[in-house]
């Protein structure tokens, strides 16, 4: 083994084999490792330009002893070697004459290190297990290797971020988490911990992370290299600040993303989706963006409208603008064989192919295949065609659905993309899909950029992505869920986020009970980074099967207006479209935050009094912004709340304007009514009015 420094890089070399550490922006350093003489040369996620900040490393003869050979006639049993280190700012990193790497803050404290289970390796762990930290397999008859890397687990530290997985824990310590996207799952691979470091693994294959007691471990099937991003910080922001500067940070957000958008499943034509506008401003009612959902287009693949349903798409957005509401359209990857557009794509090579069978990708609907969102040839085509269909009408918002994408079933061992096989890349597919729109709407001179998207990566929130959580069940559990999932795609670096209000699937207008979730995921919904009322609301209306052109027509679900659920639910509705109106400027506030710092619009309470343990703890209330603590009534029949104040602040509750110390849980006073909001240190904002 032989380390050494080179080219701004502290390096470790073995056979063919190359580990490389160096500084990635402030306080942060990429390590990199390759089973091939070359170093692959794909930068993933870390795709900005990094300041190039000089790598101070120095070299040093330590005296080694072997703890294996202690006692007896090898009690004098020693050798000396060389160790390396490399200070970045607030890290550093340390590498033992035998090449294990271990990371440190500015005050010598340890933050993680490798984790080694080998005799070879002379370490206070040294046993013969002949388990190493660093393990590229190759696979046979290739240059790909099965990856894995260990790091040592540790007692009491807590683990954030990851992005969207459909389980109940905040904290990931203790979870296996699978590296691959699905419906309603967003893998983001960067975490935090409480021990004061961040760390992105810079790797999009299919694969699994295990913040185990006993160790941490990060898989990949089958990739070429081991690529991870790691910083160091005082704070859960300034982690946050250097990831969000090495990956990339969100534009500010456009004005109308600010306010309420009414969506359902859906308005099957032009004048129905008219209807429901004109009666909310009738109303007197505040709305910024509605949605044109799914298969309103004449086929999938075709990105254009029906022109029997749709017949004047452009008199439609202008009267939109003139009403002040956005209209936002439903694309999907999804590509029918029989559509216009099909063969052309497949003969340039724009679609996702199977290594082996049928290379259909979902049947439902229409056998189609999703095109290639990695293949920048087929980002321009797509985009063309959504430019000539829909941008050219004054549509400028646009929802990328089915962006993990949806495979039926997920086989990623059988599909290949442009930038190599679904194994080692399809992660990014949700990156390309929203680049290809991002890139194309700037090129059209468009300053405001949204895409709602049902999924996103590292580095995602560059191209201006509100990722939204998929399609989720309509119950107190699933609303529970969604809270700790849109913290930790904050934490994971995607401020813009948002949830089904109500939940997807099911939710039966009519049923008391399910009008009771609705209320209280509406008043959350009020408090989330974007406002957005969505759902299927079954039972679905019973129509017989519609075909046009021989295309079969996808029905609705019942009504999803917030008149639709009784009166007396109207009135508490209608509150909470006004008292988000209220908060407009706040929030625009916290979205600009957000563009220049990274920081989450949502976040849990540790982000901003991360001195105080017991913020590390709490895992149903967050902050919205810097000023406001929101906890959700996420339980059927509750009519009080119990809420921790975080310490160092005082704290007035919104409704009964009482103030308390922090520092202490309190019980609130939370009626039907009203979601429990506590204002920080004296703040105005006049949420309430009684």
């Amino acid at each position: 083994m032989h380390i050494y420094e080179e080219n701004n890089r502290l390096i470790i070399a073995e056979g063919r084999s190359q580990v490389w550490i160096e500084p990635w922006g402030p306080n942060s350093l990429r390590i990199r490792m390759s089973g091939e003489p070359n170093m692959d040369e794909n930068d993933w996620a870390l795709t900005e330009i990094m300041e190039k900040i000089p790598a101070d490393i120095s070299f040093e003869t330590i005296d080694v002893t072997d703890p294996w050979y202690q006692g007896d006639e090898f009690a004098k049993y020693h050798q000396t070697g060389t160790q390396a280190k490399l200070v970045n700012g607030k890290i550093t990193a340390k590498v033992s004459h035998e090449g294990w790497i271990s990371f440190y803050n500015q005050k010598g404290e340890l933050l993680t290190e490798e984790y080694w289970r080998n005799r070879n390796r002379i370490n206070r762990y040294c046993v013969p297990l002949r388990v190493d930290a660093r393990e590229l397999k190759p696979i046979q008859g290739s240059t790909d290797f099965e990856l894995t890397a260990r790091f040592e687990a540790f007692e009491g530290e807590k683990i954030f971020g990851m992005g969207q997985y459909q389980e109940k824990n905040l904290d990931k310590k203790g979870a296996c988490l699978e590296l691959a996207h699905r419906n309603s799952q967003a893998s983001v691979p960067f975490m935090i911990s409480n021990r004061g470091y961040g760390f992105l693994w810079n790797n999009p294959a299919i694969g699994t992370a295990t913040f185990g007691t006993n160790k941490t471990e990060w898989y990949a099937k089958s990739t070429k290299k081991l690529d991870y991003f790691i910083t160091a910080g005082d704070t859960p922001a300034e982690l946050e600040a250097q990831y969000s500067l090495a990956t990339g940070r969100t534009p500010m957000m456009p004005e109308y993303g600010l306010g309420y958008w009414q969506c359902k499943l859906r308005y099957r034509n032009q004048e129905e989706l008219l209807a429901v506008a004109r009666e909310h401003k009738k109303r007197g009612l505040p709305m910024d963006a509605i949605v044109v959902d799914f298969f309103h287009w004449t086929m999938q693949g075709e990105f254009k409208f029906e022109p029997r349903d749709w017949p004047d798409p452009e008199q439609m957005v202008k009267e939109l603008k003139e009403l002040g509401i956005e209209t936002v359209v439903s694309v999907w990857p999804t590509i029918d064989e029989r559509s216009e557009n099909f063969g052309k794509m497949n003969d340039l090579g724009y679609l996702v192919t199977a290594d082996r069978g049928n290379s259909n990708h979902m049947t439902w609907m229409g056998n189609t295949v999703f095109y290639d969102a990695t293949h920048p040839g087929a980002q321009k085509f797509v985009w063309e065609r959504c430019r000539e269909n829909y941008y050219k009408k004054g549509i400028r918002c646009f929802w990328l659905d089915e962006a993990e994408p949806e495979y039926g079933p997920y086989d990623f061992d059988n599909y290949r993309y442009y930038a190599g096989t679904a194994l080692q890349c399809t992660n990014t597919y949700p990156v390309g899909y929203a680049k290809g729109f991002y890139d194309g709407l700037k090129a059209e001179g468009e300053e405001e950029i949204m895409s709602l998207v049902r999924c996103a990566w590292a580095g995602s929130q560059k191209y201006a992505v509100l990722t939204w959580s998929g399609d989720i069940y309509s119950s107190f559990r699933s609303m529970r869920e969604q809270l700790q999932a849109g913290l930790n795609m904050g934490i994971a670096g995607i401020p813009w986020w948002t949830s089904d209000i109500g939940g997807f699937l099911g939710g039966n207008i009519s049923d008391p009970a399910f009008q009771e979730l609705l209320v209280r995921w509406f008043e959350w919904g009020a408090f989330c980074p974007v406002f957005r009322m969505h759902g299927e609301r079954s039972p679905w209306y019973e129509r017989e099967e519609e075909f046009i052109d021989g295309v079969r027509q996808l029905t609705s679900g019942q009504d999803n207006e917030v008149w639709s659920f009784g009166e007396d639910n109207y009135q508490i509705l209608s509150k909470y479209l006004f008292i988000r109106e209220k908060l407009r400027p706040y929030i625009r506030e916290c979205m600009k935050a957000a563009s220049e710092s990274g920081a989450p619009v949502m976040r849990p309470l540790f982000y901003d009094f991360p001195e105080d343990k017991t913020c590390w703890e709490i895992e149903d209330s967050y902050m919205f912004g810097p000023d406001l603590l929101v906890s959700p009534v996420m339980s059927a029949g509750a009519v009080e709340r119990e809420i921790y104040l975080p310490a160092g602040s005082t704290w007035t509750d919104a409704y009964t304007k009482k103030t308390y110390d922090g520092g202490q849980k309190i019980t609130v006073p939370a009626p039907i009514d009203i979601i429990p909001v506590m204002v920080r240190d004296g703040k105005m904002y006049e949420i309430y009015v009684n």
